[in-house]
């Protein structure tokens, strides 16, 4: 019995014409804006174009993918608190997947391609906030946003052939180091930073291409904030100066590696989806209503339920070891 497939006509010429200048008409609206520096329109052009390909990117890849769940209130809660706190410069990445873990919502293996997916319109949102708030050198800006994505693009290739225990493992420990540094930043521990606002010579090298393994360390649920924070600080950056760099290493690297796991389906659809459509309020809060709140508090509640979801996924990671050396038993 021959297998028989069907592919979709292609769209008439005036509906192709019409997408094209609704697609461009963000691109031009960006070029013509007289409040942008030549770096910032570079990335908010490339920010535009890489948002349209996600969106583009998830739409294609619905019609394969299976099982697509509708979101819970859960999901779009989850969506919300993570975004406020990532606005605050808490970071989403280990707080999102605490939150999976905790209520067993994502599989282990689809959890750094449901944080990439579910948090990209967050991360492109935040950029547009920070980084025409906060005035950096545009050579660093533009040199580490594109380091970090195409780390994002490497990593999230090889992120989406691993296995369910090695991602497991790796998430384990990335929670763990999430948990350290949280708590360092919490005693005040961790070095404060300088007055710069740009790096050159080997400072620079070096910015860029740690940032290129922040980027690929993304894909497998590492967040890029605090070790992109810590790093500029070390450098003798101002603390302010790591915000538009790193929300728009996110902003641009999240979408990136989106377009890998819309190819390989490692990701889950509802919560994805619940975490989009939960985070414009929760960024919208945190930048316009709450930029006084004392996060102290906050910051030590996410140390401790990060710490929960470590030693929850080096458990799982065991106990699937465990499995797999009963099965491989003679007789099992």
């Amino acid at each position: 019995m021959s297998e028989q497939t069907t592919t979709a006509s292609p769209l008439p010429r005036w509906q192709t014409a019409a997408l094209g200048a609704i697609a461009l008409l963000p691109v031009l609206l960006v070029l013509r804006y007289p409040g942008y520096n030549d770096g910032q329109r570079l990335l908010f052009v490339a920010l535009v174009l890489i948002s349209e390909a996600y969106v583009v990117g998830w739409w294609r890849c619905r019609a394969e993918f299976s099982p697509r769940t509708s979101p819970t209130v859960a999901d779009y809660f989850t969506g919300f608190i993570v975004s406020l706190g990532d606005t605050l410069g808490i970071g989403s990445f280990a707080p999102t997947t605490a939150i999976f873990k905790l209520r067993r919502a994502v599989a282990d293996e689809d959890i750094p391609g449901t944080l990439n997916v579910g948090l990209t319109p967050a991360a492109v949102l935040e950029s547009f906030i920070f980084v025409t708030a906060v005035i950096v050198d545009p050579w660093l800006l533009t040199g580490m946003i594109a380091s970090a994505a195409l780390g994002a693009w490497l990593g999230a290739g090889v992120v989406g052939r691993l296995p369910r225990r090695t991602i497991q493992l790796a998430m384990g420990v990335a929670l763990l180091i999430a948990t350290v540094i949280f708590t360092l930043v919490n005693l005040k521990w961790l070095p404060g930073g300088g007055l710069a606002m740009g790096l050159s010579g080997w400072k620079f090298v070096l910015a860029v291409g740690l940032n290129f393994v922040f980027g690929a360390l993304m894909s497998i649920g590492i967040g890029l904030y605090a070790p992109c924070m810590i790093l500029l600080a070390l450098l003798g950056m101002h603390p302010l100066a790591a915000f538009p760099i790193m929300t728009g290493s996110c902003g641009l690297l999240q979408p990136v590696a989106s377009l890998r796991f819309f190819g390989n389906r490692r990701f889950a659809w509802g919560p994805a989806l619940g975490l989009v459509i939960g985070c414009f309020p929760g960024i919208l809060i945190a930048a316009y209503v709450i930029k006084t709140l004392d996060v102290t508090y906050l910051r030590w509640l996410v140390t401790v339920v990060v710490l929960y979801a470590a030693i929850s996924m080096l458990r799982s990671a065991a106990r699937d070891a465990q499995v797999a050396r009963a099965r491989a038993l003679p007789g099992a």
